[in-house]
Parts: C-alpha cells; structure tokens; sequence
C-alpha cells in the first residue's frame, strides 16, 4: 500500500496531460463531476449516478450486468454504447482491488481508473501513463457513441486479406528456392571443412562439386538432414540468414545464448524466413519471423518464467489444478472426456522452436526437448505404455485421446506404430468391458484419436507415403472397433507457411484417411488486419480446417508476441464473420471431417455457393490456467499503465470438471496496453485508424463449437460417473 500511495503522488507527463485535456473538453459532464468532487468516493458515486441511467435504456444491458452468470442471450442484446456503460460500472464496483501481478513477479497490481482520473484532474498527480488515458479517452467515446461501431466491409477485408502471400504464390516459392540454394551452399561447406561431421551425411572423397550438390538436393528432402544441421547458436542463425539481422537483434540473442535459451531452427524452416524483401514480400514473414527471433522481454525473464498452465502441473497420485488425479507426467488432463497423452520416445521433441513456447518454462531448468539421442525411450517403455493407456481404458468419460509431446510425429515410423498398436488395444479393451456393464453404467467408448503435430509446417519432409500408410491402417482396423474420428492436429501460423512441401505433406494425410486442423496462435504479427482470415482461406485450399485460434499464453516473456484479448474479439466480429457457414449447410458442413480424402472438394464446394472466401470453423479463444479454453469475460479493472484486468468465466457451451463450480472466475491481467499493442502495429507498417474500434470490445463470448467437432453420439447412455477426479 505504501509503493501504490507513493505511485499515486507521481506527475503525470505532458503527453498524458494532452490526452487527459481532449477527454475532459469532449465531456463536459465527467470534467464538472471530478472538479467538484472532494474525494475520490463523491467521484466514483457521482460517476455513477449518471452512468446507471443510460444502461436502463436497454433492460437486456442492465440484467447483463448485474447478472453473476454469463448469459449469451443477454449478451446478444447488448449494444455497442452497453459495452461501455457496462465496463464503466464495472470499473466502479472493482474500484481499490488489488491482485497479484504475474507480469511483475506478482507485485500489487492495483485497478482505480476513476481515482486516477480525479488525480490528474485536479492535481496533475497518479501516475497513470499516457496508455491508459487513451484507452479512458476512447471509452467516453464509445458511450457517446463519437466512436460508433462500423464494421469493415467485406471488399475491405478482402483487400486487407491480399495484402499476403502464401507460400504457394510462384513469386514466393521463387524466393525460398534462392534461400535454400544459400543454405545448402553454407552446409556443404561446412561439410567440406569438417565444421560438421556426420556418419550420414558426408562427401565421398574424389566427388565433383556438382555430385556434391545434387547429394545436399537429395539430401534437402530428408526430415533426418534437417534435424542433423538445425542451427542451435545464433552466430549460425546469422550467417544462415546470409547476415541479415541487425546488430540490436544479434545483441538479443547473444544475451538470449548467455542465459541459456535454447536455439533450434531446422534448415528448412530457416529457408521461409526473407533476407531480400521485394515489395510483393514486404512484411510477409513477420508471423513467421517471431517464432525464431527472440525478443528482449524474453531473455529478461528467462530463469523467472511461471507456468502459465496450471493444470500440467502433475504428482502421480494427487489431483492436479483441475481435480484429476493422474498416474505420470505422460498424462495431461482438463476435461471429463479428453486427455493428452505424451509419450517417453522422440515425440517429446519438436522439429523446431517457438519462441513464444509455453515449454520455455521447463528450459529454465535445463529440460530441453532438442537432445534427440537422450530422448530415445528406454527398455521399460514398452512395458509402461499399455499400463499408462490402462487410465483411459478405466474411466468413465474418456473417449478421446490426444497423441502430443513434444511433437507426435518427431517419433519414428516404428514408435508411432507401436503407440497406436497399443492404443487400438487399450480401445478394443475398453469396449469389450462395456458389454458386461449394466445399462445407465456404462463406460465412454473411445471414439476419437487426435495427433498433434507442427511438423506439417516445420519439417513437411517428414511426412512420407511410409507414415501415411501408418496412419491408414490404424484407422482402417480402429474404424472396425467404433473409433470414427482420427484427427490431425497442427499448427500454421502464417500464410506463407503454406508450402509446396507443405501441402503435398497435408495430402497425404488426407489420403491416409485423417482429417488436418489447425490450431493458430494469435501473436502481434498473426493478429494484423487480415492475416488470419487469408491463413484460413490458404488452409482451406489445401484441405485443412480451421480448429483454434488461440490468445498468447504466458506473462511478460510473451509480451511481444501478446495480442490483446479484446483484438481477439475484433477480429471474431469484424474479420472471421464473413466466412461463417449459413445454417442451412450445417448439416454438410458437419459431414466434411468424415471424408478427409473428399475434404478439398467439399469445403469448396460450401464456399462457392455461399460465396464464402473462407469456412470460419475456428473459435477465438484463451487457454485460461486450470479451467481450459474460453473467451467469456468482463474488463472490470485498468491498471495505470493501461493493461486491461480482465475477468473469464469457463465456456459454459461443454463439460468441465466439477471443480469449475469450486473455482470461481479467473482474473487475467494483460502484459501489456492496447496503445503499446498499436504502437507495435504501426512498426509493422499498420494503419492505427484500422484498429480504432478495439478499445470497445471489453466484453468477450466464447463462440458455440463448430457441428464438425462434436463427438458422435453412443447407442447407449453413459453413465454419470466420474473416475480419477478429486474435487
């Protein structure tokens, strides 16, 4: 209490003045209640007399209020001034509360927005940054209704989706061939110098230089080559990138060395990344960019990093954050009916590593998933899987099963085809108990299998007709037992992620007989005017359906990666709504992931009738700490920096664990203002005026699943019983 009443007595700065001095002058009303008001309560009570009155012009606006629960009915009444009545209500009834701040090391963080206001009116005092005095500014705005809500118009979109290639565009492929005629060229000398050695990959003596180069050609097209000459120190990543980084970046990732952040970007991979940007390509590979280059807030707070989930937090034995009691490491779980199962083989690794991934919290202690050979399994885990699957064969609710790591297919052909030989027994186990369970007792079925995957996107060369037969004859003999849905899930981030290597990798999971989703995790660069809506209508070309589109986890090593949750929102609302499928075609809609083979088609056919650019299949959402996905929330509180305290309800459209009505609501406190997250978008070349409206989407709804992902109905009823849960 001392620091904040300290914070309180600080000026506040001219810029922040300016800013104060337009919001008083276009609200008459607000300047007379703060200059007449003796102490901070006569502002917050006066404040709200006058503010009530306007939300009981809308009597769905007032019941959502006051409501404790979240009512989608309501909230499909409300209207764009609502919004800000609301937040501006919510700011009062939360006035003075303090919560612990993950973003800085879980110091007070304190939500006061009309004390500050009064401060810096009548004394000049607070401390409140210019941030939040624009977000305050463009609040009173949007309650008057000078800041109106006007949604883009699709030819607007259209026009903000082509601003990117893919990377099936001719002139782009172009682009990458030079790249990786570079990059082979680096290696083969690297390889001629002895800087690598390899027992696989080396040059026999007396070969001409054009032998050596068709070798790395033929070589390029092997996963097992680009994990071997992965770039893992950022003097490599440099010169791979032909010098092209500059020296404050190079400085980063010095630092980032020094701490003991791992590096780990495959040759390929390296290759979609520009160092020669022509106009058509300006911008392109920022999406991409991110996930190799680390950013500054990152390597400050490597070795500090909390664990955003909560719930992966597992003791054999005892419940974890969600109440599910769990036999190991090798089982994540949130929901009553799917778990993740990780397995001990090479599948614990990644082809590749985000720079924004939530596993840098485990880096922190040395743990890295890029030490291939130490990862290989040992001799007991052939006798651990069956008994590890053994949880899902004996609980009541499990009928789905996530195959992850790590990296599914990071494991070999071998491995993976022993998992899932074990899997469809452990299916066949569960499903010939069941017969001898009574009626109204009876067990869930498996019916799903899922496997979790960005090699897709990192390493496509891994995707061989060999792995696709794999994939074929599980589901043929599983298809036999009632399992009817096999799902692959991976991660495309931008566009131009899209390859010729790529797509050819998505067919030939098609052709194995699963279906491909993509999960898309919404960073600063992905979240730009139009970029998502081109990344689903370039997935949907090649066959691929959107599945998530997911908020940055994490606290303040992810800030530059981190879009604003109420950008979410602006995007659901303004962008991906012109690709939402009409009722009347649900019910075909619903059939696309049982015919993967015929899934190119048949999206295609949906969109040229409907004229749609692209299927909005996705759900924009937040992974919240132990209560799972959602995007149902209130902003109650802003902190004087600007950073938005927002409060999560659980998505009330699925089943959760008991413990949900135990838990309450979850506070997220954001790392960072909406002015700093426009201030990043106009460094990449972005128009603030675009962006105006996302000051007013302070109230979030988490859209209803799509009919394609729904779990298929039993013959029988499933029992109500819950197993492995400890509330």
């Amino acid at each position: 209490m001392e620091l904040i009443n300290k914070l309180d007595k600080i000026a506040i700065s001219v810029h922040a003045h300016k800013i104060l001095r337009k919001l008083l002058d276009e609200n008459p009303v607000l300047e007379k209640i703060l200059l007449n008001a003796n102490t901070e309560e006569d502002a917050l009570g006066a404040i709200k007399n006058w503010i009530f009155p306007k939300l009981k012009r809308n009597p769905a606006a007032e019941d959502f209020y006051h409501s404790k629960k979240n009512n989608p009915e309501l909230f499909e009444q409300l209207f764009w001034e609502d919004y800000a009545a609301i937040r501006i209500l919510d700011y009062i009834d939360h006035a003075g509360e303090e919560y612990p701040d993950q973003n800085i090391h879980c110091e007070v963080a304190i939500t006061n927005p009309i004390k500050m206001l009064w401060l810096a009116t009548n004394f000049g005092v607070g401390g409140a940054k210019p941030g939040f005095f624009k977000d305050m500014l463009q609040l009173f705005r949007q309650l008057k209704s000078s800041l109106p809500w006007i949604p883009p118009q699709n030819h607007q979109i259209i026009e903000w989706m082509d601003r990117y290639p893919s990377g099936i565009d001719k002139k782009i492929i172009d682009l990458r061939m030079q790249n990786k005629k570079r990059i082979l060229q680096i290696l083969l000398k690297k390889i001629e110098n002895k800087e690598i050695r390899s027992k696989q990959y080396f040059f026999e003596t007396g070969i001409s230089q054009l032998e050596k180069e068709e070798k790395m050609e033929e070589w390029w097209n092997e996963s097992r080559f680009h994990l071997k000459f992965a770039v893992r120190s950022p003097e490599v990543l440099n010169e791979m990138l032909d010098y092209s980084l500059d020296p404050d970046t190079m400085q980063i990732l010095y630092n980032a060395k020094e701490k003991g952040i791992p590096f780990f970007v495959n040759p390929y991979y390296l290759s979609l990344l520009n160092v020669q940007t022509p106009e058509f390509a300006v911008g392109a590979d920022l999406a991409i960019r991110c996930y190799v280059v680390y950013s500054q807030q990152l390597v400050e707070e490597f070795g500090e990093i909390v664990a955003w989930e909560k719930e992966d937090k597992t003791e054999p034995g005892k419940p974890n954050a969600a109440g599910w009691i769990l036999p190991s490491h090798n089982i994540h779980r949130r929901y009553p009916e799917v778990a993740i199962f990780i397995p001990d083989t090479v599948g614990r690794a990644c082809g590749g590593l985000c720079a924004s991934c939530q596993r840098m919290y485990d880096f922190q202690r040395g743990r890295f998933n890029f030490d291939l050979e130490k990862l290989k399994p040992n001799e007991s885990w052939k006798e651990r899987l069956p008994k590890l699957l053994d949880y899902f064969k004996d609980d009541a609710q499990l009928r789905d099963i996530l195959l992850t790591g790590g990296d599914a297919l990071m494991s070999s052909n071998k491995s993976l085809k022993h998992i899932l030989n074990e899997i469809y027994k452990m299916a066949l186990r569960k499903k010939n108990k069941n017969i001898l369970r009574a009626q109204n007792k009876k067990y869930a079925e498996i019916v799903r299998v899922r496997i979790g995957t960005r090699l897709p996107v990192y390493l496509p060369q891994r995707i061989t007709p060999e792995l696709g037969s794999i994939l074929s004859e599980f589901k043929t003999k599983a298809s036999k037992i009632g399992i009817k849905q096999f799902v692959i899930q991976t991660h495309f981030e931008s566009p131009m992620e899209v390859t010729p290597e790529a797509k050819r990798a998505i067919q030939i999971l098609l052709n194995s007989g699963w279906a491909v989703t993509n999960q898309l995790v919404f960073t600063t660069a992905a979240s730009r005017r139009g970029h998502s809506a081109k990344l689903r209508k370039v997935l949907n070309d090649v066959g691929v359906l959107a599945y998530y589109t997911f908020t940055v986890k994490g606290f303040k090593e992810n800030s530059s990666n981190f879009a604003p949750n109420a950008r979410a929102v602006q995007e659901e609302m303004e962008e991906k709504v012109i690709g939402r499928i009409p009722e009347d075609e649900m019910e075909f809609a619903q059939k696309l992931m049982a015919t993967p083979k015929n899934i190119r088609n048949n999206i295609e056919k949906i969109r040229t009738v409907n004229d749609l650019p692209f299927l909005a299949t996705d759900r924009n959402i937040l992974n919240l700490p132990g209560v799972g996905k959602s995007l149902t929330f209130r902003t109650i509180g802003i902190t004087r920096y600007g950073r938005r305290i927002l409060e999560f309800d659980h998505d009330r459209t699925r089943n959760h664990s008991p413990i949900i009505d135990k838990m309450g609501k979850v506070i997220v406190i954001e790392s960072k203002s909406l002015e700093e997250y426009l201030d990043q978008l106009e460094a990449m070349g972005e128009k603030r005026k675009d962006y105006e409206r996302i000051y007013g989407y302070s109230i979030g709804q988490t859209e209803p699943r799509m009919p394609m992902y729904e779990y298929p109905e039993y013959s029988y009823i499933v029992t109500k019983e819950f197993s492995n849960l400890e509330v």
